[in-house]
């Protein structure tokens, strides 16, 4: 392998050549209490650090910001953390997705506008994974992701919770007269009690294990509880292992390729990971110049078996996960689903890294023969209500509801439903299909985690706690049932879900990979030439920015202009 020399550092144009403009950097450098020794000629390492005071699930990145340097100081590097927005994914409204491409573009011109040679990346809320990896991706540059882990199990009352599962199951019971207040208190009490990142199969864990599958951490990092001693010894391992990436020049081309993201769905499916991936795989996949799209999930669904039992289709949390062996163990179990000569960051193949791993617990790394579901525990649908495609998790949702007919009940947007759902004289059934449009990438705006329809009050103290349920939001990994999600073109740019109406037929079909609104087709061109576009949620600032540029869920809601793969000059330094 050929090495980089001194002089080939990036870095070097700020630092290295005899100018007035190096002489101003190295001053400044100065300045800040660095001597020319400690920088130059040497890789200067960007530590991108999400961590802020509202984002629960990164509180321990003060500390693990200081273990990677530490990394990098022992391997002969240069580190300098620099924050980067924090997407609080319980806090940040409309949607943190409408905040994951500015995460993107800011964590590529950071790169992009100051010396630095290679980056470590420390996300792992929801959103700050798929942003930090892809601005790092478009930039180019080595760098290595560093996942913050999920949470310790919660637990009240005597039983283990995890976080968001729990708290919705508990929210539906609660509406039901199942539970009292008292009882809901005590739960949120104990459900979230420890740093890291829900500790469900998430969306946050779902895309840190994506992000190892990709090649992107070292091996094992996903699975670390973050309060686990061994999560910090990972970080220090990131930054020893982000020099030598710079010295041996390898950069996320060389790692991010179509047999990689191939290995990111498998994984996805085998641990009923979360239907956020669709949106963030297919984007970062973009952004690498790799071919995904809706039809490769869904070919990849039709032979991966769901062999993690973990929440929300399962019965265990991500600390039992570990204990049990972790990403590694699972991936070794489904060997033969793998490209297993796929590079990875610690310069050898996925396959070796897996290689030998053993699983601790059967009942939590299940034997393929014991499978949670054999096949398909994510489906692609396509009809006339979603002709670029739409996406529902069958292993979360009730069997009965596989195959299902039944009317519309229409919401024009969140508010309506907010205000409607638990009407005593909402006409509904447990047979009703709920519909919520204006939920989309324009219309939320930023497909907001609202495609988990709350089941109407009157049909809950019926014992009702699954129904179809259909819109062009997202929802979030932890959450469950028969929901059919992503549909596209969205409502509010003129999509067959703008033309529902209530007492419509609709007919789902996951076997058949179906979604079709049963109206005639003259009466649909007759509702479209009726249908009127709303007026644009923002007038002004980065909402307008948004919405203007944002594609469609099946494309990845990125921005166009982010994901075109054109060169981007280096910066002058005169």
């Amino acid at each position: 392998m050929n090495r980089l020399k001194p002089e080939d550092l990036r870095s070097h144009r700020w630092f290295g050549k005899e100018s007035m403009r190096t002489f101003n950097h190295r001053s400044r450098m100065a300045q800040i209490g660095w001597e020319p020794d400690d920088y130059r000629g040497k890789p200067v390492i960007a530590i991108l650090n999400t961590w802020s005071e509202i984002n629960p699930c990164h509180t321990h990145f003060k500390q693990r910001v200081e273990e990677i340097k530490r990394g990098v100081w022992q391997a002969g590097g240069f580190p300098l953390e620099m924050p980067a927005i924090s997407l609080a994914e319980p806090f940040q409204k409309p949607s943190p997705l409408m905040y994951r491409n500015l995460l993107a573009m800011e964590a590529e011109e950071l790169l992009r506008a100051h010396p630095m040679d290679g980056a470590v990346l420390m996300g792992g809320c929801d959103k700050t994974t798929p942003g930090l990896i892809m601005g790092a991706t478009s930039m180019g540059l080595p760098f290595i992701y560093m996942p913050a882990g999920p949470m310790l199990k919660g637990n009240a009352s005597g039983k283990t919770l995890g976080s968001g599962t729990d708290m919705f199951k508990g929210w539906q019971e609660l509406r039901a007269g199942d539970i009292d207040q008292e009882q809901w208190e005590d739960l949120l009490s104990g459900i979230a009690r420890s740093p890291g990142h829900c500790a469900t199969m998430g969306t946050a864990s779902t895309m840190t294990s994506a992000a190892e599958a990709l090649g992107l951490t070292l091996p094992g990092a996903a699975s670390i509880p973050a309060p686990d001693s061994r999560h910090a010894q990972m970080a220090a391992h990131s930054g020893k292992r982000i020099v030598e990436m710079v010295w041996e020049d390898l950069r996320p081309a060389k790692i991010l390729t179509d047999d990689a993201f191939d290995n990111a769905v498998v994984t996805v499916l085998s641990l009923g990971g979360s239907t956020n991936a669709l949106v963030h795989l297919i984007a970062m996949a973009r952004r690498a110049g790799c071919s995904l799209d809706l039809d490769r999930f869904d070919e990849l669904a039709r032979t991966t078996p769901l062999i993690a039992n973990l929440r929300p289709a399962g019965k265990y949390l991500m600390e039992d996960f570990y204990y049990a062996g972790g990403l590694r163990a699972l991936l070794e179990r489904i060997r033969d689903k793998l490209h297993t000569d796929a590079l990875t960051v610690n310069g050898k193949t996925i396959g070796e890294n897996i290689a030998g791993a053993a699983v601790f617990d059967e009942d939590v790394i299940l034997a393929r023969e014991k499978a949670l579901y054999p096949d398909g525990s994510l489906a692609i649908l396509r009809g006339n209500l979603c002709p670029d495609g739409a996406v529902i998790k069958p292993a979360a949702s009730e069997p009965r509801l596989h195959r299902h007919k039944g009317k519309a009940v229409v919401f024009r947007d969140y508010h309506d439903l907010s205000a409607r759902i638990d009407d005593p004289n909402l006409d509904v059934d447990a047979d009703s299909v709920l519909v919520l449009k204006n939920a989309g990438p324009q219309g939320g705006p930023g497909m907001p985690e609202w495609g988990q329809l709350p089941i109407p009050k009157k049909l809950l103290q019926k014992g009702v706690r699954d129904m179809v349920r259909i819109s062009d939001a997202r929802m979030s990994g932890t959450s469950f049932g028969a929901c059919v999600l992503h549909v596209a073109p969205e409502s509010f740019i003129g999509g067959p879900l703008a033309l529902v109406e209530d007492g419509d037929m609709i007919e789902l079909d996951i076997p058949a990979r179906r979604l079709n609104l049963l109206v005639s087709d003259a009466e649909l061109d007759n509702r479209r030439r009726n249908w009127r576009r709303p007026e644009p949620r923002y007038a002004r600032g980065y909402g307008t920015i948004f919405t203007q540029n944002v594609t469609q869920a099946n494309e990845g809601c990125d921005f166009a202009v982010l994901a075109d793969r054109s060169r981007v000059p280096e910066p002058d330094i005169f």
